[in-house]
């Protein structure tokens, strides 16, 4: 009797964990997106506690003001500067920050974003998730209302018991940006830049990370990869990140919000990645120095106000960037926030075009 009972708790605990499998992507996404899934969705039934309605009802009020304060200025900055754009975008330091990849670039066809925040498990929805999305939504709140994600905040927070990992957060910029999630995938890196599935990998993993498939208003799929990985010199030389960079490029680079690390000689092999791999790149003022930024090989197009660093990184101001936003040169400002001076009269977007490529745009 005892056996059979031992045998009979093993397969319900196989079966539960085969239905957690089981659940659809999409509906797991826009359930932690707030935003309702259909009615004969199994995770349904959790939809209908106050907990998650009050969640979606608040969520939906404050995704309405970011778009009305933010996402639309944004995107007409995009459809005004942005000519063209290539099949891949490179975000580096983006971490889970989809929301303004998808913002900047909405055509790419592969998005590659990295940081330091851990992946985390495939999300799943059960009796417990809508204790976690107050967790979520705070996790959120500094990209949501300052356009960036502040580091230490985000490692102290995906690495806790509450919310496991970054992709919870990509899963709600992404039903919240109108994808429809259809495959997601668990992978690593191995040192030659071959996705590896991570059951099989032997060794540490220096860039473990996850493949999500997307469709958008039922165009073609779109891929997001997302790698939590280490991109100093000595770390991008042992990890393969930029190897499998390479097997995509060359594309879009973004920029935002990086802690200046661009600037320094201990990030400079990313910053030539990007300075020879990139075709059109958009960044503030914490990206790729404007020095690098050759006139004879980059259309230079500043926007906003140029002031320098934040006190907290204690840096003054790059010359060749002062030169390049200098009021006399007419520089067209912008009317959205964004990165480290947020508040729209001081902060800066820099549009950087390969010159040798200008005939595409």
């Amino acid at each position: 009797m005892k056996t059979a009972l031992v045998a009979a708790g093993f397969a319900a605990l196989a079966l539960a964990s085969a239905s957690a499998q089981d659940q659809n992507p999409a509906e797991v996404a826009r359930f932690y997106a707030g935003l309702p899934v259909p009615a004969d969705s199994p995770i349904a039934k959790f939809t209908k506690e106050g907990g998650w309605q009050n969640y979606s009802k608040s969520f939906d009020g404050t995704w309405d003001k970011l778009e009305k304060r933010q996402l639309v200025k944004v995107r007409a900055w995009r459809d005004a500067n942005i000519k063209n754009t290539r099949d891949t975008l490179f975000y580096f330091f983006a971490g889970p920050d989809f929301l303004y990849a998808n913002a900047f670039y909405p055509k790419a066809k592969t998005y590659i974003l990295a940081g330091l925040e851990p992946v985390g498990p495939i999300p799943q929805v059960d009796g417990k998730t809508n204790h976690v999305l107050p967790a979520v939504r705070a996790a959120l709140e500094h990209s949501v209302n300052l356009s960036f994600f502040i580091t230490s905040d985000m490692n102290s927070r995906l690495r806790g018991q509450t919310v496991k990992g970054a992709l919870p957060l990509i899963y709600v910029y992404l039903a919240r940006s109108g994808a429809e999630i259809k495959e997601v995938k668990l992978i690593t890196l191995d040192a030659d830049g071959n996705e590896v599935d991570p059951k099989e990998f032997k060794g540490r993993q220096l860039a473990p990370g996850v493949k999500i498939t997307f469709v958008k208003d039922g165009g073609a799929p779109q891929t997001l990869y997302y790698f939590s990985t280490d991109l100093s010199n000595a770390g991008v030389k042992a990890s393969g990140f930029l190897k499998f960079c390479e097997k995509l490029a060359p594309g879009d680079g973004l920029v935002k919000s990086a802690s200046y690390l661009l600037h320094g000689g201990n990030f400079s092999t990313v910053r030539e990645f990007i300075l020879a791999h990139v075709q059109t790149l958009v960044q503030d003022d914490t990206g790729v120095p404007v020095r690098f930024l050759k006139s004879e090989e980059w259309e230079l197009s500043p926007f906003g106000t140029y002031i320098g660093p934040i006190p907290v990184f204690g840096m003054g101001p790059e010359a060749a960037a002062q030169k390049l936003f200098n009021p006399k040169n007419k520089v067209p400002k912008l009317d959205f926030g964004i990165g480290y001076r947020n508040r729209g009269h001081d902060s800066n977007l820099l549009l950087a075009i390969r010159k040798d490529k200008k005939a595409e745009r």
